[in-house]
């Protein structure tokens, strides 16, 4: 049979747990570790400082998910890394520290070196043991490389006796421990994602505080998705930095003070209410202002600051959670707008009006070239939509560019000119129209609500000055005089309906897409987007 030393096993049990590096600084007892480190494939880089060790092998943790281990001998050794501990604990950052300690045989005898390493590393770190028997080796060390992971990152420790390093066992009697899967994915309670949905929606004022747990997370991509489909702004914190580009138009770094003092409803994407965001307080922050709280840790719910929703679990997950709930309830402007400068081809003339539509139009559909854009304009007369389109796809097939004609009506604009979709389809005009359906001017109210107010009185009386008629079937006008209406309510239904209407050129297109009533422009009040400060 087959004998093992103690070095041996534990760095087996490392590289079974996927630890890829190791730094550190060899000395009695933990040459052979290293060396066996070595031998097991593991990367080892010799460090001259133990501090600067544990922060490189925390920064492996944070970079890669998976911690890096960090050597260091008894002692003193020991106690230079207790700074890179607690650093990434505080940070949130996997580590794990593996330290030499001296002959359990000579335990308070004054032997070299000693000291209560196990004890004194539980204040710097989220566990901290010493195998019991070499054969618990690969135990300990699969329970520290998990600990350091799950829920809230941070750094272990597991001590070796320098009698244990050079110890054997026979290999049949140890236990193999498999390696420990990537950390459960928790995502937040469905109510809590909708409550935390209905506080942003009233937002006038919102920001998303893009924090380290973001970057941890890994959820740049959802991120990028949930701020350019709701047209929000957002601030990085230092360590969520890079999450979206610093350079993105939606960053308000470059006027951080303002953004948090004004903001009415603030969104942690994995920060922390700590002194780099001023603990929430005023005069930083409104004393009115809303929080949303997105974390891994319980604990951190509610601290210095009462949040109005709090979201417990995994940054990328509650992120796709809030997209994924948000695209099976109605859409709103900056959703729909989000999908259609996605595929608008680039050459293509924009028609746009309405109120919210053309405002928001302005922002997110972008030109390219000149003379492709046409509006309300100087006047701001509603009605000019269709005939506009008109015009410029008549002009467009005389010269024959090829070149696409698209037009974005608010539903209360449309309904102005709107019989002139029988002159597209008399002449085979292949315009696209997309009708942003809200059931009103500015704001309508949805089909219940309307069949309420009706049995109430007479909707001369009752009904909002600003209403029309829920759900109207714009899209049926156009399927009666020949051309293609589509009748969109999902974000899969708008990309579909657009790349087909994008595809025909031999008729007319009507998208009648249905979005959330209450949608509205957000007030946009942040100086930095909306006023000059020359």
């Amino acid at each position: 049979m087959e004998d093992v030393t103690g070095a041996q096993l534990i760095a087996e049990a490392l590289k079974a747990q996927n630890v890829e590096y190791m730094f550190g600084i060899v000395g009695v007892p933990v040459i052979e570790v290293a060396m066996a480190a070595q031998a097991s494939g593991i990367k080892y880089v010799g460090m001259r400082n133990e501090q600067a060790a544990c922060y490189a092998a925390s920064a492996v943790g944070y970079l890669t998910g998976r911690p890096g281990a960090c050597l260091v001998v008894s002692g003193p050794g020991l106690i230079h890394a207790l700074g890179g501990m607690a650093n990434a604990n505080m940070n949130c950052w996997p580590v794990i520290v593996i330290g030499g300690s001296s002959d359990q045989n000579q335990e308070t005898t004054g032997a070299f070196q000693e000291f209560p390493q196990v004890e004194a590393c539980r204040l710097y770190s989220k566990f901290s043991a010493r195998p019991s028997s070499l054969d618990m080796i690969s135990s300990v060390v699969e329970k520290a490389v998990r600990t350091s992971m799950y829920g809230r990152p941070g750094a272990v420790y597991v001590d070796i006796s320098g009698d244990m390093v050079n110890a054997k066992v026979d290999r049949s009697r140890v236990r193999e421990v498999p390696c420990c899967p990537p950390p459960p994915v928790s995502m937040a309670d469905h109510m809590a994602i909708t409550e935390a949905l209905d506080v942003l929606k009233g937002a006038k004022r919102p920001l998303l505080i893009i924090g380290k747990g973001a970057a941890h997370g890994r959820a740049e991509g959802a991120l990028r998705e949930l701020v350019e489909g709701c047209g929000l702004p957002f601030l990085p914190t230092p360590m969520g930095k890079g999450v979206l580009p610093d350079d993105h138009p939606n960053c308000v770094a470059a006027a951080r003070s303002r953004a948090l003092l004004q903001s009415d409803v603030v969104v942690l994407l994995g920060a922390r209410l700590n002194w780099i965001l001023h603990f929430g307080l005023p005069p930083r922050f409104d004393p009115h202002v809303k929080v949303i709280q997105v974390d891994l840790c319980a604990e951190e719910m509610g601290n210095n600051m009462q949040p109005a929703a709090a979201l417990l679990g995994d940054v990328n997950a509650i992120v796709k959670q809030a997209l994924a709930l948000q695209s099976t309830t109605p859409m709103n402007y900056y959703q729909v707008f989000h999908h259609i400068s996605q595929l608008l081809p680039h050459d293509c003339v924009i028609v746009s009006e309405g109120a919210n539509t053309m405002d928001i139009g302005r922002t997110m559909l972008n030109n390219y070239l000149p003379r492709h854009r046409l509006d309300a304009g100087t006047f701001g007369t509603m009605g000019v939509g269709l005939g506009f389109a008109i015009a410029a796809a008549t002009v467009q097939r005389n010269q024959n560019t090829g070149q696409r004609v698209v037009c974005v009506e608010g539903d209360s604009a449309f309904g102005f000119s709107g019989m002139e979709v029988e002159t597209m389809c008399r002449y085979k005009l292949p315009v696209v129209i997309i009708v942003v359906n809200n059931n009103g001017i500015y704001s309508g109210v949805d089909a219940e609500t309307w069949e309420m107010m009706g049995k109430m009185g007479d909707l001369t009386t009752v009904a909002p000055p600003v209403t029309l008629l829920p759900e109207a079937r714009y899209d049926e006008v156009m399927n009666a005089f020949g051309g293609r209406g589509f009748l969109v309510r999902t974000e899969e239904e708008l990309r579909s309906a657009l790349q087909l209407s994008l595809s025909d050129w031999e008729r007319p297109s009507l998208l009648n897409v249905l979005i959330d009533p209450s949608s509205d422009r957000k007030q946009q009040e942040f100086p930095w987007l909306t006023r000059s400060n020359l």
